[in-house]
């Protein structure tokens, strides 16, 4: 059975590298979960965070296959309770006089700040881990998402 997976590359910070990672990773059949990409403290590298769902013969070769292009520094699949991961959530939610203090309490007790408000919506910022915000959403619901963005999960292992 196919299981989420956590897959940190460090790769070359130049055009198409983005391209032929997603392209190989999609070539071999796997839905991309989440993908974010950032420099790192070297400008000239960044890192990938990949989260893909496959078993564990599939993901071996995918990552060795990651491994072997030219643009990749290093492949690691991230297991579970060995990194820190965070996504940041913008969520903008009707408003009534009704609601607009349940939402504030969300906020606050969630760790949540109200990013933009009018009359009509408020826009719920947060930042956690994947848990964390599945469950702000969760409790967003009952209130009316009009949309809603993630960034996906960034991650670094735990040293």
């Amino acid at each position: 059975m196919a299981e989420q997976h956590t897959i940190s590359c460090l790769v070359e910070n130049h055009f198409g590298v983005l391209a032929r990672m997603s392209g190989l990773i999609s070539a071999r059949g796997f839905n991309i979960a989440s993908l974010t990409v950032s420099t790192t403290e070297d400008p000239t590298i960044s890192r990938m965070t990949v989260v893909v769902e496959a078993d564990a013969v599939k993901l071996e070769q995918v990552k060795n296959q990651l491994g072997r292009l030219i643009d990749v520094i290093d492949v690691q699949e991230l297991r579970e309770g060995q990194f820190l991961d965070r996504e940041l959530l913008l969520a903008r939610v009707s408003v009534n006089g009704a609601t607009r203090a349940e939402l504030l309490r969300i906020a606050g007790a969630s760790g949540a700040k109200v990013a933009d408000v009018n009359e009509q919506t408020m826009v719920i910022e947060a930042a956690g881990d994947t848990q964390h915000i599945d469950a702000l959403i969760e409790q967003l619901k009952p209130h009316g998402i009009k949309q809603l963005v993630r960034t996906g999960r960034v991650a670094l292992e735990r040293t």
